[in-house]
């Protein structure tokens, strides 16, 4: 069976060193974090798939309640996915301030980096402007489950652009959570929000799916640009780097919409929960975005844009259920079928990765009593 996506090897540098043990101190800057032998992999795996549950499920809640009690403005909601970058500062400065690492933050940058990270970051601009639209139009659960419609073309472009290989757990799951989000579409009809327009909720949609698209061209792209990284603090810097890109696009479509003067007017006469409330909102989706930023390029650094994109897909089923709760959205049977779905293709996604890595280990295991066998019978 082929991996669903395992990664699993040692960095150039690394052997060298080993070849060479007195150059040490290269080894110590640049040891393969996303190597599943180094000791640092599992706590960054876990620590990023938290950061990217709760990211995920309190943003969205937090961007909906915003356009729920009055905020109109959709380059505010833009801003606020990506004006708090300098946060990432923390996960990037820690290791060097406790000497966990000798590595300087942003010395191996070269300029093709710089331009590489700008560009994909006016894309993410753009892909927020799309989620903020449509996230404006359609409930919570709505939105939730028509994002995973990315998750087929996610497995297309990673094929096409780092040549994943598809096999029956990764392509089972991505036909379950596409069924998820047809049966969704099939019952749209009947979940508009009360004082939204035929044409506006239409528009929602297809700038939810084009959200959607975006993100799956965008994981790929991102794990292309990881191949030749294997330091964690440099993926957090690159992100940086996009995300400031990202808010000064944002920051342009605020300053042309106007946005910065109407903040304050809307905070304060617009906005029905109050001033404190209103700002209270926009800072938690600032914080809220950034551990979803995080928790996004830490997976898919660790792992792939595929297992990526699928542990996004299935955190939809607690954005359904959060949108549910908090927001007394409609849960019929569409939906409900959707979210069985959504959670039966990503457990048989985990289940594959299982069985591969338990194979795996077996094997290695095999190879290594074969090679003591071997060497006991030389040195006799």
């Amino acid at each position: 069976m082929t991996p669903p996506c395992v990664k699993n090897y040692m960095s150039e540098i690394e052997y060298v060193d080993q070849e060479n043990p007195m150059n040490y101190s290269t080894m110590h800057l640049h040891t393969d974090q996303k190597s599943s032998s180094n000791k640092w992999y599992m706590p960054l795996l876990v620590v990023n798939y938290l950061c990217l549950f709760v990211g995920s499920v309190s943003s969205s809640l937090l961007s909906k309640y915003y356009f729920i009690h009055k905020g109109s403005s959709k380059w505010v909601s833009t801003w606020v996915q990506t004006l708090g970058f300098p946060l990432l500062m923390i996960p990037i400065s820690l290791p060097y301030i406790f000497k966990l690492t000798k590595r300087t933050p942003f010395s191996d940058f070269t300029t093709k980096m710089w331009i590489m990270c700008i560009s994909i970051g006016v894309m993410l601009g753009f892909n927020n402007l799309l989620f903020s639209w449509g996230n404006s139009y359609l409930p919570v659960s709505t939105s939730a489950l028509l994002l995973s419609s990315q998750l087929i073309f996610n497995l297309i472009f990673s094929v096409i652009i780092v040549k994943q290989k598809i096999t029956f757990s990764n392509l089972n799951c991505v036909i379950l959570l596409t069924l998820s989000s047809i049966l969704l579409a099939l019952d749209s009809s009947n979940d508009r929000p009360r004082g939204v327009a035929q044409k506006d909720y239409l528009i929602g949609f297809l700038c939810t799916i084009g959200a959607g698209l975006m993100f799956a061209l965008y994981l790929p792209v991102m794990e292309r640009v990881y191949e030749k990284v294997q330091c964690y603090g440099m993926v957090m810097e690159m992100q940086i780097v996009m995300e400031a890109a990202a808010t000064a696009l944002a920051t342009v479509g605020m300053a042309w919409e106007g946005g910065f003067s109407k903040m304050k007017e809307e905070s304060q006469t617009v906005f029905d929960e109050g001033s404190k409330v209103y700002w209270v909102t926009v800072m938690g989706n600032v914080v809220t975005w950034q551990l979803c930023f995080m928790g996004t390029a830490g997976m898919v650094f660790l792992t792939c844009s595929l297992t990526g994109g699928i542990c996004m897909t299935a955190l939809l089923s607690m954005n359904v259920l959060g949108g549910v709760v908090v927001f007394r959205d409609n849960f019929g049977s569409f939906k409900a079928v959707s979210t069985l779905l959504c959670i039966w293709g990503f457990f048989s996604y985990v289940y594959g990765i299982y069985k591969f890595t338990n194979n795996n280990n077996n094997n290695n295991h095999s190879s290594t009593e074969t090679i003591q066998i071997v060497r006991r019978r030389l040195d006799n």
